[in-house]
């Protein structure tokens, strides 16, 4: 897996209910139950409900998510398969 280093990648969660990320380099998929985020240190997944992207600023790479934040999980590439293939096995 490439990764790319030159965007600090922060994440700061408040009372479960805002998320803000730093070192996004890409939305890759979300509907109101999972958000999945590429960051500088590898593809992040958001679970929670009624979740709402708020801000997107790749230029910058920030991202704000709002709604009920149940899991944050990072993901790293195994066996070649993409990010998505690995999640809707």
């Amino acid at each position: 897996m490439q990764e790319n280093f030159s965007k600090p990648h922060t994440m700061l969660l408040d009372n479960r209910k805002k998320l803000s990320l730093t070192g996004v380099s890409d939305v890759l998929g979300f509907n109101e139950e999972l958000v999945s985020i590429k960051t500088s240190l590898g593809d992040l997944i958001v679970r929670g409900s009624k979740l709402h992207i708020s801000k997107l600023n790749l230029e910058t790479g920030e991202v704000d998510i709002d709604g009920v934040i149940n899991s944050l999980q990072y993901i790293e590439s195994r066996d070649g398969k993409s990010f998505m293939q690995r999640l809707f096995k």
